[in-house]
């Protein structure tokens, strides 16, 4: 064989003994076929093949010539450029999605990643042995199951304040939704769980972990012992009150689903804010809204079963009631309502409202309200000083009340001193 021709692969070199068989008809075209695992047509354009090419003609007429969708070296160096301006931190992945969105370059993603590790920008991750955990199967119907949690992150990369993604995704469908708030508490739960409901609806259960905001170590008071209740939190409060259970998680592996969705987000979102010049915890949920729906169209995945267990939201539902700093207070013999160190004074009281259970509910503006048996309360906030300079007017006043009363002296013919009571009867006199 001479030295200028191309050697062949293994493969081919042990087609080439079977197919000189053939040629010789030593063997069938058929069995031949079955023992190399082709069709006996493909044996048939072999030999033509070798008739008129010698054996070298088995090997593939491409091999050896550039490929014609090689890059050219300009190319090459053009992404290499662009690379190593703007996506230098970017995986080979996220990175060949931005140069066709914002380039308009198309580079496959196994290309790029041996493109950017032979630049040394990208270094591959070396594999560590992981922890094998049980595999659980996704929920068969949307909203059978919500997983939330909140994502404590230098979202903005120091360009603003370190923010909270307060996160929540289907178990069925592994749609996200999400918003952005500077800590992670009471308030940017109910928040987050309200503007969820308005886009969904009410969903079936809720999947979360046992921060403090979610779950309470207290012990309960008088009122939940009598009920036979645990001790709730404000959040899980209202939602016990939407009749949404509640699933607590015992480790972070147990809600993986949302755990793996914010690595994916601490990657991918944090770049995309930054290509954008996010600096602002406005602008940054503003962002947030539109990058959601190329998300949600690339990650999510269809559910198992048809049907949504969302709920609609009752018309009748009051939303600043349901999400509040709401408690329960005893109405004072003197109609007064102490919380938190604040004296509010009932206006209009009624004597049957001593000693009733009325509910105090403090919206997240600071706006207190009270509430009785399902009515608003009229009532102005005092102090001390004041409560005590008002029971002392109403002694006074009553004091003048005594002193000007008029007392009725009937005459002699009035007709009730004009009856005599016996033992036997009564006499008209």
């Amino acid at each position: 064989m001479r030295k200028d021709i191309i050697a062949m692969s293994r493969k081919e070199l042990r087609r080439l003994p079977i197919i000189h068989k053939v040629m010789e008809k030593r063997l069938t075209q058929v069995k031949a076929a079955e023992m190399l695992d082709l069709t006996d047509r493909q044996i048939r354009r072999i030999i033509k093949k070798i008739q008129k090419g010698e054996d070298q003609a088995i090997v593939h007429g491409n091999r050896g010539k550039p490929s014609p969708f090689k890059l050219s070296e300009s190319k090459t160096e053009e992404i290499k450029v662009i690379v190593e301006k703007k996506y230098y931190d970017f995986g080979p992945t996220f990175a060949a999605e931005k140069l066709l969105e914002c380039e308009k370059i198309k580079i496959g993603k196994e290309k790029l990643r041996q493109l950017m590790t032979g630049w040394h920008i990208w270094h591959p991750k070396s594999r560590k042995k992981r922890k094998i955990h049980q595999w659980r199967e996704r929920k068969h119907h949307k909203g059978e199951m919500i997983q939330m949690d909140g994502s404590d992150h230098d979202w903005l990369e120091g360009r603003g304040l370190r923010l909270v993604l307060m996160g929540y995704i289907d178990d069925a469908s592994n749609e996200f939704f999400g918003r952005f708030y500077k800590c992670e508490g009471t308030f940017s739960a109910m928040d987050s769980f309200r503007r969820y409901m308005i886009k969904y609806g009410i969903p079936f259960s809720l999947y979360m972990d046992k921060h403090s905001a979610y779950k309470t170590t207290r012990q309960p008071n008088l009122e939940e012992d009598l009920k036979g209740e645990f001790a709730k939190t404000q959040f899980a409060r209202s939602l016990d009150e939407l009749n949404v259970k509640i699933i607590y998680a015992h480790s972070p592996q147990a809600k993986g689903r949302i755990e793996r969705v914010f690595e994916t987000l601490q990657d991918r979102l944090t770049k995309e804010m930054r290509l954008s010049g996010i600096s602002t915890l406005n602008q940054a949920n503003v962002f947030l809204k539109e990058y959601l729906s190329k998300h949600n169209a690339r990650f999510a995945v269809k559910s198992l079963k048809r049907g949504n267990l969302h709920r609609m939201i009752p018309k009748k539902l009051n939303f600043d009631e349901l999400f509040c700093i709401k408690e329960f207070r005893t109405i004072g013999n003197s109609y007064t309502v102490h919380w938190k160190n604040r004296i509010f004074l009932i206006k209009k009281p009624s004597i049957t409202m001593k000693k009733q259970r009325v509910s105090v509910m403090e919206q997240f503006n600071g706006k207190v309200t009270l509430k009785l048996k399902g009515k608003h309360l009229l009532f102005e906030e005092v102090t001390t000083k004041d409560l005590s300079a008002l029971v002392k007017t109403q002694k006074e006043t009553q004091k003048l009340i005594k002193k000007a009363r008029i007392y009725y002296h009937p005459p002699m013919n009035h007709p009730w001193k004009k009856f005599v009571i016996s033992k036997r009867r009564s006499i008209c006199v």
